[in-house]
């Protein structure tokens, strides 16, 4: 389904409740699934998120995982330690198109028993689970975190626990602290020193406890963009936030005062202000927080604001080749970017053609971080609903705040 946002200004001042993050969510229900005995509230509604649930409750042997990356990496994890039960692992055709081969391996060097049913180092994968007893591996730095996390996560059900030496520069530190902020939140112990991270095995069963999601720092990303694209005055109260995120993508704060945007927190609310015009070339290296990238690209091109944006390199392999996607559909906007393998490069525009229809490739970002344009011009969006991979209730949100939407 397309959608058309009619040229809109939104309301000066307004207040929207945000989802559960999915990325502390599809941890803390891998963790759940291996200590039943705590209880979760605020777990995203996303697909992804869903669809992680459903297949941890799941007993069939085929289990599919359609477009959600994360919930492949962290069940490939997950089942390889399930003892006495094979299942075999699949998704949509793009997630037959990304790769999973560093993190078998990694799990082949503990023990796993993994093969490939059709081309080696991609989805989908067979596995036999049972119990792993060595406990040190390597993997490259620079891979996908969601590697990473997915070893840390069933590390402590690991009878040695696991030592993980990365080699090279480490990608994406805050999703890898965020991870053993949950273990030690439950009662795991762990370290992190140099390029060594030690998760020690549960010897005794952690204490039930409810445990709280905090909202998704990525979906607020939309609400900082529609922010700094707005008059001067206007303001945004989004819920729930905490001061001291564990989420990478907290880093909006610092990059959004660039665009004039100031932030305050209340009890659980943040609240977004636009305080001054800024329009100065922005220059951010984003490997720690690579997804609010199409973001940030899309407020500059919006803005008239040119920007270089470096540490990239993952983009390549989320649920499109995000770099290509970006390249493509600001062009069609009347933009000039040029594309690396690992950067972005975005030259300052001085109109906006309106009406053009944005492609989404199957990736919830495309649609939101293209949506704010309509605050400057009208704009379509392709196969809309593709948001509910992460954030179902965008559209209705933004049309509380003021957004002019029809179908």
């Amino acid at each position: 389904m397309a959608i058309t946002l009619h040229q809109s200004s939104i309301h000066k001042t307004s207040s929207i409740e945000i989802t559960g993050s999915k990325s502390e969510s599809n941890r803390l229900l891998l963790l759940q699934a291996l200590f039943p005995q705590f209880d979760l509230k605020n777990v995203s509604n996303s697909d992804d998120s869903n669809l992680m649930t459903k297949a941890l409750s799941s007993n069939e042997e085929l289990v599919d995982i359609h477009h959600a990356g994360t919930a492949m990496r962290f069940l490939t994890a997950y089942f390889s330690v399930k003892e006495g039960r094979e299942t075999i692992l699949t998704g949509s055709k793009r997630m037959k198109e990304r790769p999973i081969k560093i993190l078998v391996e990694a799990l082949k060097e503990l023990g796993a028993e993994i093969s490939y049913l059709e081309n080696e180092g991609y989805p989908p994968i067979k596995l036999k689970g049972k119990k792993l007893t060595k406990n040190k591996v390597a993997l490259k730095a620079n891979v996908s975190s969601q590697y990473i996390s997915a070893l840390l996560l069933i590390a402590s059900k690991l009878e040695n626990g696991i030592e993980l030496t990365l080699e090279g520069e480490i990608t994406s530190v805050p999703y890898i602290n965020m991870t053993l902020s949950l273990l030690n939140e439950i009662g795991i112990e762990t370290s992190f020193k140099d390029n060594t991270i030690k998760v020690l095995p549960a010897t005794q069963n952690p204490k039930p406890k409810t445990l709280t999601v905090e909202s998704d720092w990525s979906s607020a990303s939309y609400y900082f963009s529609i922010v700094a694209i707005s008059a001067i005055g206007t303001e945004i109260t989004i819920s729930s936030y905490k001061q001291n995120s564990l989420q990478g993508d907290s880093c909006l704060i610092d990059i959004y005062k660039h665009f004039g945007v100031s932030v305050s927190f209340g009890e659980n609310t943040l609240t977004l202000k636009k305080e001054k015009e800024v329009l100065e070339h922005l220059n951010l290296d984003l490997k720690n927080a690579p997804d609010i990238a199409q973001t940030i690209a899309v407020t500059c091109f919006t803005l008239g604001v040119s920007c270089d944006l470096l540490g990239l390199h993952t983009l390549k392999i989320k649920e499109t080749d995000r770099l290509v996607a970006l390249k493509t559909e600001i062009e069609k906007l009347g933009g000039r970017v040029a594309i690396t393998d690992k950067s972005l490069h975005l030259s300052t525009s001085k109109e906006i053609k309106p009406m053009v229809s944005i492609a989404t490739y199957n990736d919830h970002r495309m649609a939101m971080a293209f949506a704010p344009i309509a605050l400057k011009a009208p704009i379509v969006i392709q196969d809309a609903m593709v948001v509910s991979k992460s954030y179902p209730a965008f559209w209705e949100d933004l049309k509380s705040i003021g957004f002019k939407i029809t179908e």
